[in-house]
């Protein structure tokens, strides 16, 4: 005989799942203005209290505050130095193709200052000639000065598109802002599962996100700032730059910012210009370096229990698969793969405790 409530609740599990995959579909052209939308109602969810508590009952008036807070402290500042990047970026681009910047030449340049032995060894090295290393990386670093232009000019050709996603994300972070509490809330209760269960993993899920964007995000700015002021003072042409390149290079644990100051040291050297190189090394071992130790402990004060490795390999995946959301959205998945795992062996282990003490004792 056929059982007419597993029926109904089968019906309605697959009722819920063809809403949401249609639901999915529908918002997919916004799905990015959403996410960050989302992250940033999360870590400014704070700041919303605290207003609130200024105007006790102005809900929408604490929401707006918090909004224009974001505008003016976040979103106009990264709409400025990301076109001055953009702009650099471009200039660095069309001097690569005029000439006037030869990284084949500068490989040279490092090739030919080290000593007769390490060259050897790189000739003889197992992953091919240096020449060979030096074309590869060469090519590596045109096609993403190359990238960030073509960005940048889609960016520009779709420009109405990317204000309707813009605006978007704006009108839904004033209500994600105002009303997070509450759906968060009434998210957990509809999640199909035990009650502490989906509390700690909301608990893991907001977690991480500050961690990531309060600590990681704005630890790897202070070194990308610091980096871009110590090439400028160096006189190193498209500091900016750079700078921007080792802020995103320091995401990543275990590379970080002296993937960006190191080679950019050697080269000093090899072309003499000691002084430079030596405060590059300074800047990055001392200042650069120790910014991470003292900042992300005011900023996180806890981290989001991930091991460095995880980290690395789920950020550089989250960035192939989704692009800059990928920064967050990588470590994300890690963190909830890894309470979800925890929980299940918890409850495991609790399972079994209790079944030890059910059993009943030998006489």
């Amino acid at each position: 005989m056929i059982d007419r409530q597993r029926v109904e609740n089968g019906g309605l599990i697959l009722l819920l799942a063809l809403v949401t995959i249609g639901l999915a579909l529908v918002v997919s052209s916004f799905a990015s203005a959403m996410l960050w939308a989302a992250l940033a109602a999360v870590l400014f969810q704070p700041l919303y209290r605290r207003l609130l508590e200024r105007w006790p009952g102005r809900r929408n008036l604490a929401a707006a505050m918090t909004l224009l807070i974001i505008t003016f402290a976040v979103i106009i500042p990264a709409f400025i130095i990301g076109s001055l990047v953009i702009e650099q970026a471009s200039g660095v681009y069309g001097q690569m193709r005029s000439g006037q910047i030869n990284f084949a030449q500068y490989f040279q340049q490092v090739h030919n200052a080290l000593p007769d032995r390490l060259q050897n060894l790189l000739g003889n090295a197992g992953l091919g000639t240096f020449e060979r290393v030096q074309l590869k990386v060469s090519a590596a670093l045109s096609e993403s000065a190359s990238m960030l232009t073509q960005r940048a000019l889609a960016i520009g050709a779709n420009a109405a598109a990317f204000l309707l996603a813009f605006g978007v994300g704006l009108y839904v972070t004033f209500f994600l802002v105002r009303d997070g509490d509450e759906l968060g809330s009434k998210i957990v209760r509809a999640l199909p599962l035990e009650q502490s269960v989906a509390e700690r993993i909301s608990t893991g899920f907001v977690t991480v996100v500050r961690a990531t964007l309060k600590g990681s995000g704005l630890v790897a700015l202070a070194q990308g700032a610091l980096g871009a002021i110590t090439f400028w003072i160096v006189g190193l042409p498209a500091a900016l730059l750079w700078g921007m390149l080792m802020a995103i290079a320091a995401l990543l644990p275990a590379i970080g910012p002296a993937i960006i100051w190191g080679p950019v040291a050697i080269y000093l050297f090899a072309i003499g210009a000691f002084w430079q190189g030596v405060v590059v090394i300074a800047s990055g071992v001392i200042v650069i370096g120790l910014a991470d130790n003292i900042l992300r402990p005011m900023l996180v004060g806890r981290d989001a229990g991930i091991p460095d490795w995880l980290v690395l390999v789920t950020t550089l995946g989250g960035i192939e698969l989704l692009g800059l959301s990928g920064i967050v959205v990588g470590p994300l998945a890690g963190a909830l793969f890894i309470t979800s795992w925890q929980v299940l062996t918890e409850q495991r282990l609790g399972g079994e405790s209790q079944l030890s003490q059910n059993e009943p004792t030998p006489p």
